[in-house]
């Protein structure tokens, strides 16, 4: 169980300490470092907490603790949110009236003790009344009574020495984690979560109710079996939210059921179909410019989305929630720090265009590549601006040395969350080729596709790049033109994904 105080002024020592001691003078606290190195440890009540809370700066983690030092509540470190409607677009109406700027304190339960949800829920409560703020979900600080400290008298188990604070269950195939929020982000705690099953060979599976949404970057890092979102059907069933197939816990992890002779049988619940008339455009893209101490990253991204939303982004982050206003020259520094590693970012739009995208940046040896995916939602009564692909990649190939493009729509949420029932899949509407991708080819056969519309050249004209139209996205004809595209032109391109990490991340 996750609780998460939303305060108006900054968690200092003394007050996260205050926190902390909500739980009772019998509880210790340890610092968590990011590599799950274990710092400072000792009795709340007896000047212990004031050590492991001075390491906030330096640790990922505090955990409040049992006298033996197994974790009862994991408190990651406050994080500054200076993007307005970013708690709400995360937790729902409940939060529309937190404070902006916010600073965002997450404390994650033990689900193997049965009082540490009031314990996390009465540190919660405890810090939003000493600085000013709210709490989520409401119940929490209110189940965790007016401030008495909460009695324990149980112990934790022992937490597995690969798990990481956001892991409920660990076995030798996967990693599982509990959630109950209206939407599942990208967090700190499950970057870490991911990054932690991969590199230990095994898969990320997410439980949640039903009711529950993934944001796009959440599904975005989803990269196939056996990671998975798994959903609770209310009946004691469980199905994956993204295929629909009926899954069973067994040998260490959730996998599907064998159903008719035709495949793996499919959740009624996924079938609900429920069609508002929303749509969303996603634009998938990536650039390659020369590798160079004055670049700044994050141009392509920012040209498109003005075009397409009028505006430019409004926050950008290595995780949600999306914490820092949109600056070009801040996101480079990350980038330029782990280069030649990659980097992965989130960046977000204002509340009255939704807008998301996630981008990945890597450094080779022809220069630096930024790979993005930005998905727009739109209202049944707004039109597609579809006319503004064109604009958009012959900017890309004039100025951010575009290598491919791909445009596809699709009837899905306006709000841009991934329900756990069936959408309709995309259709293309638009493809486009850099220059450098062109000459590989040859001039006469990109120019020359079989499609009912000539492409349009673009960029300079002694070395173009084409855009390909494909539909409006009303039909599956715009998959029939891709696919006699793709065969025409003869050779593999590094085509942008389509919205779903599948090799690795690195948050």
């Amino acid at each position: 169980m996750d609780v998460i105080a939303l305060t108006e002024r900054m968690p200092d020592t003394w007050s996260m300490v205050a926190g902390l001691l909500a739980g009772g003078p019998g509880l210790r606290v340890q610092a968590v470092g990011a590599g799950g190195d274990v710092g400072a440890v000792g009795d709340v009540g007896a000047g212990g907490a004031g050590r492991g809370v001075g390491q906030v700066g330096e640790e990922a983690v505090l955990q409040l603790c049992d006298d033996s030092g197994r974790p009862l509540v994991s408190i990651e470190a406050p994080v500054l949110v200076r993007v307005p409607g970013e708690a709400a677009r995360l937790l729902g109406p409940d939060c529309a009236a937190a404070p902006t700027p916010a600073w965002w304190v997450e404390a994650r339960a033990s689900t193997a003790v049965k009082d540490a949800e009031r314990l996390a829920g009465a540190f919660a409560g405890r810090l939003a009344a000493l600085l000013g703020g709210t709490v989520w979900p409401p119940r929490a600080a209110a189940r965790a009574g007016s401030g008495a400290p909460v009695a324990m008298g149980v112990t934790a188990v022992p937490a597995p020495a690969a798990a990481s604070p956001a892991v409920d269950v660990l076995t030798d195939k996967v990693a599982v984690v509990l959630q109950d929020r209206p939407v599942v982000a990208m967090t700190a705690w499950l970057c870490d979560a991911l990054r932690a099953a991969l590199a230990s060979d095994r898969g990320l599976q997410i439980v949640t109710p039903k009711h529950t949404r993934l944001s796009l970057p959440t599904r975005s890092l989803l990269c196939g079996p056996p990671s998975r979102w798994v959903v609770r059907d209310g009946d004691g069933g469980h199905y994956d939210g993204l295929s629909g197939a009926v899954l069973r816990w067994g040998d260490g992890a959730f996998e599907p059921v064998g159903g008719t002779a035709d495949g793996t049988a499919v959740a009624d619940a996924f079938t609900e179909v429920r069609a508002k008339g929303e749509r969303q455009l996603a634009l998938s893209f990536r650039t390659l410019l020369p590798a160079d101490e004055r670049l700044v990253l994050g141009g392509a991204l920012e040209a498109a989305w003005r075009r397409l939303t009028g505006g430019p982004p409004v926050g950008w982050g290595t995780a949600e929630p999306v914490a820092l206003p949109w600056s070009r020259r801040r996101l480079t520094e990350p980038a330029r720090g782990r280069a030649p590693g990659r980097t992965w970012f989130v960046v977000l739009g204002a509340e009255e265009r939704p807008a998301i995208a996630t981008a990945r940046v890597i450094r080779t040896t022809r220069g630096v590549e930024e790979d993005v995916t930005l998905t727009v939602g739109l209202g049944p009564r707004e039109a597609p601006p579809l006319g503004e692909l064109p604009g958009i990649a012959h900017e890309l190939v004039a100025r951010y040395g575009l290598r491919s493009m791909l445009a596809q729509q699709r009837s899905a949420r306006r709000d841009l969350t991934v329900p756990a029932r069936m959408e309709s899949p995309p259709v293309p509407v638009a493809f486009a080729l850099g220059a450098e991708a062109v000459a590989d080819i040859g001039l006469t056969r990109a120019g020359r596709p079989p499609l009912p519309d000539r492409p349009l050249e673009l960029g300079a004209p002694r070395r173009p790049g084409f855009f390909y139209p494909l539909g409006d996205g009303s039909s599956a004809s715009g998959w029939t033109g891709l696919e006699r595209l793709m065969r025409h032109l003869q050779r593999p391109i590094p085509a942008p994904r389509s919205g779903v990490e599948t090799d690795s991340v690195d948050p």
